[in-house]
């Protein structure tokens, strides 16, 4: 009789345990992300740009060529771009919209949108230059979507899908080629590129907070990516007199300047990471990957990594990029889409390395 008492005793122990052990812990169990709104540029410009009169649109064939229904829809590439592609993997939904496209309902608003505007920078200066919406009126609309929000589920129930989101920043490439390297009169400004790299930095460190005290709690931030290896300045840097002469190889000290910008970036989020209650900040690193795809090509499947799908590869983009251009036969062989933005495939496995080193950090 006391055998049986212990054996029921040592089954009930076992079971009380793996019982235990089966309940979600607070540390490991997963929280889902309620929608994703992005900001930036034309890397997740999905076609807000389409409403301005601005050079800087992708509202036009061959862009959008392998999107569904082959339409134009203002993304920078020949399909999806990488936020797509997040979105997707968050379960969130297949494709993130633009907020200023004419279809968008403000129930769509609930699982998010994109706010970025191709062209845009951190510096005012690069968004007037383009003609689109700087930083601050990207953040405006986001306010005017959160009243929106507010009047469908309620002030409750939106703060909620707002703290539970993913607000994705990808940003700062524009400002180095233009004011930097194309007509450097900021670099005169600020003394020096890392000075003006400073400059950039705290005026996106300003809109990270800006974003919290607006009820963000995770916040993607992406770095620059190797710029020295984008096709239109290898094409610069092969025609300028230089040891690489009509060679069209990466500029070095462009993508120096990139690492340095990128070091600091990391700084910036480790100290929003320490000052920002219940936040969580992290650094999106798009330039490791990318550089790979340029230096591993065939790795990823492509035959081409330094120049773009359309036209020649060598300068189009935008309006340049157009339907009297030829373009390859297959967008998926290639790293770039045009003369700066990658094709969707770039762009896939730019995504993936973000759902492989970030996105369980985001929901865990």
């Amino acid at each position: 009789m006391a055998s049986i008492t212990i054996r029921a005793s040592s089954f009930f122990l076992v079971f009380s345990l793996v019982l235990f052990l089966s309940i979600p812990n607070s540390a490991t169990a997963t929280h889902p992300v309620s929608a994703v709104f992005a900001f930036g540029d034309s890397t997740i410009d999905s076609g807000n740009n389409n409403r301005f009169n601005t050079l800087f649109r992708g509202d036009h064939l061959p862009y959008g060529r392998d999107f569904s229904g082959h339409i134009p829809t203002g993304r920078f590439s020949n399909g999806k771009i990488a936020t797509d592609y997040l979105t997707q993997i968050l379960g969130v939904k297949e494709v993130l919209p633009a907020y200023l496209d004419p279809h968008i309902t403000d129930h769509d608003l609930l699982t998010g949108v994109s706010f970025g505007s191709g062209g845009s920078g951190l510096d005012i200066n690069t968004a007037t230059l383009t003609r689109v919406m700087d930083l601050n009126a990207q953040f405006e609309l986001f306010e005017e979507a959160l009243m929106r929000m507010r009047r469908v589920v309620g002030v409750e129930k939106a703060n909620e899908i707002i703290e539970n989101a993913l607000f994705v920043i990808s940003t700062g490439t524009n400002d180095m080629l233009y004011n930097a390297y194309l007509l450097p009169t900021r670099i005169i400004r600020y003394g020096s590129i890392s000075g003006y790299q400073d400059f950039l930095l705290q005026n996106l460190h300003s809109f990270i907070q800006r974003l919290y005290g607006a009820g963000a709690r995770r916040i993607m931030v992406a770095g620059l990516p190797p710029i020295g290896c984008l096709p239109i300045q290898v094409t610069i840097n092969s025609i300028l007199p230089s040891q690489h002469w009509l060679q069209r190889v990466c500029n070095v000290q462009q993508n120096v300047d990139s690492e340095a910008y990128n070091t600091k970036l990391q700084s910036h989020v480790r100290l929003l990471q320490t000052i920002l209650s219940g936040a969580k900040v992290a650094y999106f690193d798009i330039y490791t990957p990318i550089l790979d795809m340029v230096l591993s090509p065939t790795k990823y499947g492509f035959q081409q990594a330094l120049q773009g799908c359309c036209g020649t590869g060598l300068i189009e983009m935008g309006p340049v990029c157009n339907v009297l251009d030829l373009t390859c036969s297959d967008p998926s062989k290639y790293l770039f889409w045009d003369a700066v933005h990658l094709t969707q495939t770039g762009y896939y496995f730019l995504a993936e390395s973000g759902r492989q080193h970030l996105l369980p950090y985001f929901t865990s």
